[in-house]
């Protein structure tokens, strides 16, 4: 008995003060994401149809934060993207693809909706690291989870602002997406070899048969 007294006990400056050997378990790792919206994926209810949800994700913390979504369904539903690491305030919209399975006999929606939850975890990372789903196994003694968000339908015939919301955020998952298949644009001359800047040496050429064809002309009318 001592001895357990001992272990939960330091004496400092003949003052006692008591050490909690669950404190880690009792608070929480705080959070390094923010998640919009913060605990449900919004899919509109089309059975048979493979439906859309999104949610933004935002990096809070002052470091670099790997992510990564998990599901209970990974057959029938995916995420774009399933994971990557996010900058200081970097924000994204990461779009979930989920079928929408015919109810069978008196099944209702909300059975459904129960069968499968999605959870995203997170990772402090080094800045440079690029991103690989072992990360996570690798450091799993440093892994928090985020939260795990729960599959509520909408109906898609009518309007409310949860539907106006997702609507919105694939709108921008999809400009974002499609941004991202554009080919960078060209700021400025290339160059080639030692220093030879293609554009302007073009340029030069144009210029000196320019001048070659003013003088013929001349050279005729004289």
């Amino acid at each position: 008995m001592a001895a357990a007294d001992n272990h939960n006990r330091q004496q400092s400056d003949g003052k006692v003060r008591w050490l909690c050997p669950f404190t880690k378990s009792i608070f929480p790792a705080r959070r390094r994401l923010r998640l919009d919206p913060s605990s449900n994926l919004y899919f509109p209810y089309e059975p048979g149809k493979q439906a859309k949800s999104a949610i933004r994700i935002k990096n809070i913390s002052k470091c670099y934060v790997a992510f990564k979504f998990q599901t209970t369904a990974p057959k029938c539903c995916y995420m774009r993207p399933p994971g990557g690491i996010l900058t200081p305030g970097e924000s994204l919209i990461a779009t979930v693809f989920k079928f929408i399975e015919q109810p069978e006999n008196n099944e209702k929606p909300i059975d459904q909706m129960t069968k499968v939850k999605f959870k995203i975890i997170s990772l402090k990372v080094k800045e440079g690291t690029d991103y690989v789903p072992e990360l996570f196994d690798e450091q799993k003694d440093h892994v928090t989870i985020e939260r795990t968000l729960k599959v509520v339908f909408l109906d898609p015939e009518r309007p409310s602002p949860a539907l106006d919301k997702l609507k919105c955020q694939l709108a921008q998952a999809e400009a974002a997406t499609e941004a991202d298949k554009k080919p960078p644009v060209d700021t400025g001359p290339k160059v080639v070899g030692e220093c030879l800047i293609v554009d302007e040496w073009k340029e030069r050429r144009e210029r000196y048969l320019a001048r070659q064809q003013v003088e013929a002309v001349d050279s005729v009318k004289q």
